[in-house]
């Protein structure tokens, strides 16, 4: 029996703890190590830990003296990992009590490197938003029909606490890069996938829980934003952070052709900052980058980033209608 170490990074989760923590604790499968490091907490997240940590001795604790934050947290767990294969946990979710037993199933059964599964979107009491986390983003059709290192080189589809992964690749992934929008799981999945195989589970594991306080949730930035202009400045600047995140990390990416586009990428969006109205250049670009993505995403993308004088009128017929 393979073990697995399963890595919870907790901050101020009083609330959910609890709930997720006896959800691995009851897991079918039963050989792994709960490590936890709590990242500095100021209410009751601390007391609830070492409560936990006398029950079940599969429970490792560790206490960060300052707050780090969610990547260098994790990055920390990382470092303690000892067994075969390892899982990312959130604070506030429920997992399916054959989650781990499942995962490791389709790990071995497929001669895989790393696999994810599929989510249940839940609100603050369990009860059911969305059946499936794929399609609410759209990403079902990408991953069933692509599921690769292509197909994750613009955008992420890959959620951190449905992975599981062989500690033997670690090293591949570490230091993860100085991002403020690449997070720990695409990190990990998009270094995976270059070359190594990366198989999906397509039944939801998780009980995704969407409340208030989510650091990663469910909802579009995007939706939040009023107007095409502060729209089309966030996705300039998610995707030159992106770009400039690989280029600093080229090490990390064996074909020469790859290094180049990241460089040709990070030009084009650095060249749409002063296109105010249109733009008429990089289109075979952007059709090269945006190819995995399903209609609705890539039409969305185009028209801001590359035609935002009819985006903005388009935005205020639907603002009329809403």
């Amino acid at each position: 029996m393979s073990k697995v170490d399963i890595l919870l990074a907790t901050y101020n989760g009083e609330q959910f703890l609890k709930s997720q923590i006896d959800s691995i604790l009851n897991q079918t499968y039963t050989d792994f190590r709960l490590l936890i490091s709590d990242d500095h907490s100021s209410d009751s997240t601390v007391s609830i830990l070492k409560e936990y940590a006398k029950l079940d001795k599969r429970i490792v604790l560790f206490f960060q003296e300052k707050n780090l934050g969610i990547m260098k947290n994790f990055e920390f767990l990382l470092s303690k990992v000892e067994s075969d294969y390892y899982m990312f946990s959130d604070q506030d979710d429920v997992w399916n009590e054959d989650k781990i037993m499942l995962s490791i199933e389709k790990l071995e059964n497929t001669s895989s490197d790393i696999v994810f599964s599929d989510l249940e979107v839940v609100d603050t009491d369990l009860n059911v938003i969305y059946d499936s986390y794929w399609k609410l983003k759209g990403f079902y059709k990408k991953i069933k029909k692509y599921n690769s290192f292509e197909a994750l080189y613009l955008t992420n589809y890959v959620t951190g606490c449905t992975m599981i992964s062989k500690s033997e690749y670690i090293n591949e992934c570490l230091p993860f890069p100085d991002s403020k929008y690449i997070l720990y799981d695409y990190w990990i999945a998009l270094i995976l996938s270059k070359s190594h195989k990366i198989s999906y589970i397509e039944k939801p594991l998780i009980k995704y829980r969407q409340h208030k306080h989510n650091t990663i949730g469910s909802k579009k930035k995007s939706n939040e934003l009023k107007s095409i202009d502060e729209i089309r400045k966030l996705f300039i600047d998610v995707k030159k952070d992106h770009f400039s995140s690989l280029i600093q990390n080229e090490d990390k990416f064996f074909s020469e052709d790859i290094k180049s586009l990241n460089h040709k990428s990070l030009e084009y969006f650095e060249m749409l900052e002063n296109k105010k109205n249109f733009n008429f250049r990089g289109w075979a670009l952007f059709s090269k980058l945006y190819k995995y993505e399903n209609f609705k995403y890539r039409f969305e993308n185009f028209l801001v980033l590359n035609l935002p004088f009819f985006a903005r009128i388009l935005f205020k017929i639907r603002s009329i209608f809403k």
